[in-house]
């Protein structure tokens, strides 16, 4: 049970409509109301890597073992299992100053390229068991980070 609730990142996966962007909504949500309800830092620079970094390797290190362990109950990678586009969702935000904005457009990012899976995305799915599901998204949320930075760093400030 334990697994299963990690893996469906605690039951968003059982949306009956786009479980990937209910996986990835959750992420937001989760750094929203840290942001909001818990003053967690998170004014920008690498400040809130201290937290964030922890956060996404306990979520990366739990879900690769949760894919792993639903994978003979739900088969590989199962629309079910939206762990890995949480961790996505947080990687993408790494080094972002906190704005709804840079949040949803941290989202948008990250589902463009979860969906499409360019730049060798794809090929990160041919790992084996857990980490395949998670490194893909991994992947993904490292270049939404950096499209985000790009973003804030000459578009935003000019």
């Amino acid at each position: 049970m334990f697994w299963k609730i990690i893996a469906s990142g605690f039951g968003s996966g059982y949306s009956p409509f786009a479980p990937g962007t209910a996986g990835a909504l959750l992420a937001a949500l989760v750094l929203w109301a840290l942001h909001g309800f818990c003053q967690v830092p998170f004014d920008g620079g690498w400040e809130q890597a201290g937290w964030l970094l922890p956060l996404i390797g306990c979520f990366f290190f739990l879900g690769v073992a949760a894919a792993a362990r639903v994978e003979p109950v739900w088969g590989h990678d199962p629309s079910k299992v939206v762990v890995d586009e949480m961790v996505g969702v947080w990687i993408a935000m790494l080094g972002a100053p906190f704005s709804l904005n840079n949040l949803a457009l941290a989202f948008v990012l990250f589902r463009v390229f979860d969906i499409w899976k360019p730049l060798g995305i794809r090929r990160m799915e041919s790992l084996p068991g857990g980490w395949g599901v998670m490194m893909d998204d991994v992947l993904a949320g490292v270049y939404a980070c950096l499209l985000l930075h790009v973003w804030i760093l000459f578009l935003v400030k000019n």
